[in-house]
């Protein structure tokens, strides 16, 4: 039986470094805190700790199980001020990672909002475009594109039927012209996207005879996939980007949809979590508002007649 004191104490140790500093946050004596440890390792059959005469760090158990102990005490006191309150107050910290691109330009407002309309919560934002690792970053929760790989994460939908798109500004149609398919990007310059050691250069489109992917080249590439935005935008090539990413330009004419919307790569927009325990009221809440947003951003950008606004430009 796995003790809640003893549970409150691991936590209180993992973030303060030491058996002394957690008694003391705890008011109780440091071999108190330190038997609670104990009691709690027996009780789960691993050590959560790595002790030494000079330190005291998390063992790689410790890292995993501490995002599932902080859910845990999460989990009971929603459950208290939900008993107090009638209903699920959506208040405390969102520890929370987003793309660089849809992170900066079209999640922020979003989330400026939700903390607006909910003034208790108070948001830690990890923006990259970098795999965040949910565990060692103790994450509540994260906004990613495309099929989860780890099938032991919750996945919660957000734009189910976003693709990619392939767009460039007018200002590089203009002096290079529109590919028709996707055999003719071999003669353009296509910006590219790299993540960790992977570059995203070959580029795949669903076409009414199937799926064709294409090997692209250029002279750009970046981990950055805002880079790789505002690159597009100056006119410096071709890019393949998320319609969530790109509306905004899409509409005002920064940039060009190159191939009808049915024609991009599925990328579904989602909210993962590690584990079910950590579906709080915040998440929760925070999933509900964001799907609202992409709900109506996604009506409002449905209209992009991709061959008219070509042909309106003079590339057709």
């Amino acid at each position: 039986m796995i003790r809640l004191d003893d549970l409150q104490v691991f936590v209180q140790t993992a973030e303060s470094g030491s058996f002394s500093a957690a008694a003391r946050l705890l008011d109780m004596a440091p071999a108190l805190a330190s038997s609670a440890v104990l009691r709690l390792e027996r009780a789960l059959g691993t050590r959560l700790f790595v002790r030494s005469t000079r330190r005291l760090r998390l063992s790689d158990d410790g890292e995993r199980y501490l995002p599932h102990a902080r859910a845990a005490l999460g989990a009971l006191a929603g459950g208290r001020e939900a008993l107090a309150q009638g209903s699920p107050e959506i208040a405390g910290p969102l520890r929370l990672s987003v793309p660089s691109d849809i992170g900066r330009n079209v999640l922020l407002p979003w989330l400026e909002a939700f903390q607006a309309a909910h003034p208790k919560v108070s948001l830690h934002l990890r923006v990259s475009d970098q795999m965040a690792d949910f565990f060692r970053e103790s994450l509540d929760a994260g906004i990613r594109y495309g099929m989860l790989a780890d099938s032991s994460l919750v996945s919660l939908p957000l734009a189910p039927g976003n693709r990619r798109t392939l767009c460039a500004a007018p200002s590089y149609l203009a002096r290079h012209g529109a590919p028709r398919d996707p055999d003719e990007l071999s003669r353009h310059n296509c910006l590219r996207f790299v993540m960790g050691d992977q570059t995203f250069e070959r580029w795949s489109f669903h076409l009414p005879d199937g799926v064709k992917t294409v090997a692209v080249r250029g002279d750009r590439v970046c981990d950055d996939a805002e880079v790789v935005h505002r690159w597009a935008v100056a006119g410096l090539g071709i890019t393949y980007k998320s319609r969530l990413d790109v509306f905004d330009d899409l509409a005002s004419g920064r940039l060009v949809e190159l191939f009808p919307p049915a024609h991009g790569q599925p990328a579904p927009l989602q909210l993962v979590c590690a584990h079910r325990t950590l579906l709080t009221p915040v998440v929760q809440g925070l999933h509900a508002w964001l799907a609202r947003c992409c709900a109506t951003l996604v009506g409002e950008g449905q209209a992009v007649a991709s061959e008219a606004v070509l042909a309106r430009h003079g590339f057709r």
